[in-house]
């Protein structure tokens, strides 16, 4: 088992993410090697420290800072050389064991090129909540019926930290794409989901998700949110148009999906009076480019009634809006199923 874990300021964090790749994971081979990406902070010397007592923590220290997707691919592409590979943020860590159950499932299915599996979200700060460790099964899904699963959705269902990934399928798929500097590891699984077939370990948390203030998620705004992952979805279809005879389909669907959202979010301003820090106009720009017949949608019908109503009244009038009324109840139902089902 390789375990990337790259490092920008994160030095205070990295004992923890160590720990967790190599303490905590007792049946599992592994080795470890922390990038740090001339970080300001002392994380090369708590590195180096690391290292120094512990053979299996190797440190690569860039003189000048390369950016998080050129250290990725350099861990990744250039060292890794395990079995299996993960890619490990220094401010997250794994659960007890996350790496045996990952690998019994891969080893178990060879077609399978990546296994997932719930990852706890933590705030920093506060205790670490426990994790479940008892596997209740496995799923195994063929790579393209998941792939069209994400396209309806328009989201990846992954954080990141919580995804073994079979690193000859990752030495064959490649790095991550400089471009997608918000939603490189979206393209990343639904890439290797065109190659290979997807494994998700049930019933257990594999990850705990740090939620700090320097998250790369808290500096997108809705907008740039909507623009990286559709970036993201496109670049799949062109790498992987011979690989996708459904492409034209597939496009169709996330195009759609990803105008709604947009629209959505700009009735939803209105929902919250907040059309002062969100830009209604730019988002539905963006959804009538990415699905010209947007106005068909019932969603721009139900904005068109929320800029009439303002956004002054609409708050108090939201229970009246058809739309916002059955949104509510779609989120409900949502939560309840995946309450149901336990992942």
């Amino acid at each position: 088992m390789s375990v990337v874990i790259p490092c920008y300021n994160y030095g205070h964090f990295l004992p923890d993410a160590i720990s967790s790749a190599l303490d905590d994971q007792p049946d599992s081979d592994v080795r470890v090697l922390v990038i740090d990406d001339a970080s300001t902070d002392d994380s090369a010397g708590v590195a180096a420290k690391i290292a120094a007592a512990d053979p299996r923590v190797q440190v690569e220290v860039h003189a000048a800072n390369r950016g998080n997707i050129l250290t990725y691919n350099e861990g990744l592409l250039e060292w890794a050389d395990g079995d299996y590979t993960v890619l490990l943020s220094a401010d997250d860590r794994l659960t007890p064991g996350a790496l045996r159950r990952a690998t019994d499932l891969l080893d178990a299915h060879p077609r399978a090129g990546f296994a997932y599996g719930h990852p706890v979200h933590f705030e920093h700060g506060m205790p670490l909540p426990p994790a479940r460790t008892n596997v209740r099964g496995w799923s195994v899904w063929p790579g393209h019926w998941w792939l069209e699963r994400r396209f309806r959705d328009s989201h990846s269902c992954i954080t990141s930290p919580e995804v073994v990934v079979r690193t000859s399928l990752q030495k064959k798929v490649g790095g991550y794409d400089p471009v997608l500097t918000h939603s490189g590891d979206t393209e990343m699984w639904l890439r290797m989901a065109a190659h290979a077939d997807v494994g998700y370990v049930r019933g257990v948390d594999q990850a705990f998700y740090r939620v700090h203030a320097k998250n790369m998620t808290k500096s997108r705004t809705q907008l740039v949110d909507l623009r990286q992952r559709r970036l993201a979805f496109e670049a799949v279809l062109e790498r992987c148009a011979d690989m996708l005879p459904e492409a034209a389909h597939l496009s169709d669907v996330v195009h759609r999906k990803l105008a709604w959202e947009a629209l959505w979010n700009a009735a939803r301003a209105y929902d919250r009076r907040r059309t002062g820090q969100i830009s209604v106009d730019e988002l539905v720009a963006f959804a009538f480019d990415c699905w010209p017949a947007a106005a068909r949608l019932p969603v721009y019908r139900g904005l068109r009634v929320r800029q009439q109503i303002g956004p002054r009244a609409m708050p108090y009038l939201q229970p009246l809006v058809l739309s916002a009324v059955a949104r509510k109840a779609q989120d409900w139902w949502w939560w309840r199923s995946w309450a149901r089902r336990g992942l």
